[in-house]
């Protein structure tokens, strides 16, 4: 009964091209067939996987974009502030980002959330072999790119990593992380969000969380 359901399903989709994003499985990524999808995630414990149209969806979905709520209200884009180290109080409507690494290289996710509420907005990984610097970065650009996409061009982005926010300044991410087949998909996300970074401008103010002053910044793992 299983086969015959696999083998209709894969007709189905012959007929229409779809790309197959796998968050969870032997395999991640995004694939063009169902057979590749279906053999990434057969036999692997709550496997998570979902097609898409096309393949920039898919991409997006990978990183988390589909999953990002409406936060505040649209507003009118507004200039960068460019002292933006430090300032006297947290913005309560803004959203702030994190990472966690255990381990250096090791096992790294991360990850964002409305910093008024703690409330999460999207969460990547973890990806098996990383670095906390790597995923400060990722997180900055998923931010301002879930933003853009969102058309909430103001809305300021807090970070408590020095390095990630210029690494976004200078559009690299000046890693040392080896590339291997451990850290391949890994790489491929930098390289994309090193490529959105030079395609793309953003106006939102990126803020440093002052952790001394306020505590933890709200996106933190809590694993200290």
């Amino acid at each position: 009964m299983r086969d015959n359901f696999h083998n209709d399903y894969t007709v189905k989709m012959a007929k229409k091209k779809k790309y197959y994003v796998v968050w969870a499985g032997h395999k991640t990524g995004v694939f063009e067939t169902w057979a590749e999808c279906l053999l990434a995630t057969k036999g692997f414990p709550n496997a998570k996987y979902k097609s898409f149209a096309t393949r920039y969806e898919a991409e997006d979905a990978f990183m988390g974009v589909e999953h990002i709520p409406e936060v505040g209200k649209k507003k009118k884009a507004t200039p960068i502030i460019k002292n933006y180290d430090k300032i006297p109080e947290i913005i309560q409507n803004s959203i702030c980002v994190d990472a966690a690494c255990s381990g250096n290289p090791g096992m790294m996710e991360y990850r964002g959330v409305i910093t008024s509420s703690g409330k999460e907005i999207f969460k990547i990984g973890p990806y098996k072999y990383g670095t906390n610097n790597i995923g400060e970065f990722l997180a900055l650009v998923h931010g301002l790119a879930l933003l853009q996409k969102k058309e909430m061009y103001d809305l300021p982005i807090y970070s408590d990593s020095k390095i990630a926010m210029g690494w976004v300044a200078k559009k690299k991410c000046n890693t040392k992380l080896v590339k291997n087949d451990k850290t391949k998909v890994l790489h491929q996300l930098i390289s994309r969000g090193e490529k959105w970074l030079k395609e793309n401008t953003y106006k939102n103010p990126i803020h440093k969380w002052e952790t001394k002053e306020w505590g933890e910044i709200p996106a933190d793992f809590g694993r200290k």
